[in-house]
Parts: C-alpha cells; structure tokens; sequence
C-alpha cells in the first residue's frame, strides 16, 4: 500500500503565503517525478508544479515566479511554497507522485494522488 498525505491548506488573505507539504509513505521503491495540481469549483484540474527527481522544476505561467516547488527524497515528501497569494489561487490542491512500490514481492510502477488539501485566498 501506498498513501501520499498533504497537508498546509488554509485560509489566508490576499498577498499572503502558504507552504504544502505531501509525504508519499508505503512500501516505496523509487520516486520519480512529483507535482501538484489543483482544481477550482467547476474547473478541471491543472497543472500547478512539478519536479523531477533531479530537481528539474516546471511551473504552470499563472504561478511563476510566486510558487516554489521543492522535495526532500530522502523523506518521500514534496513541498510547494506559495507567496503572494490571489483568490484565483482557491482551489483543492493535490499532490501527485510517479512511483515504484512493491505490492507483496511484485515492483508496480504506478501515479499516486493524494487525497487534496483546500486552500481559500479571500479578497
């Protein structure tokens, strides 16, 4: 079994920050490339950030240059610190990990979700 668990949503006003945090636990063979994605009321969900297991990073346009995305492999857990926060930044976020694991003695290469965290910009 493998779980992903973030954490750090909130409410926060406008021009504020806030980090997310998403450790990937289980039977974890390797970690390739990890994200987060969100999605608002009636939107589909897109891409936010994601980074290779290199550190490569890519950034959807609307949050260059405000969000930073960052992982510590050692823990199996990907950070993504938001500054200067806007209320189109409302949405669920979702973390998001390309993996190896082990499911008994079998390696299965898979993409795991997280389960979301809420983050509310108000105006």
């Amino acid at each position: 079994q493998v779980q992903l668990v973030e954490s750090g949503g909130g409410l926060v006003q406008a021009g504020g920050s806030l980090r997310l945090s998403c450790a990937a636990s289980g039977s974890i063979i390797s970690i390739n490339a990890m994200g987060w994605y969100r999605q608002a009321p009636g939107e589909q969900r897109e891409l936010v950030a994601t980074s290779t297991r290199g550190g490569t990073t890519n950034y959807a346009d609307s949050v260059k240059g405000r969000f930073t995305i960052s992982r510590d492999n050692a823990k199996n857990t990907v950070y993504l610190q938001m500054n200067s926060l806007k209320p189109e930044d409302t949405a669920v976020y979702y973390c998001n990990a390309g993996l190896t694991y082990f499911s008994g003695i079998v390696p299965h290469s898979t993409v795991h979700w997280g389960q979301g965290t809420q983050v509310t910009v108000s105006s």
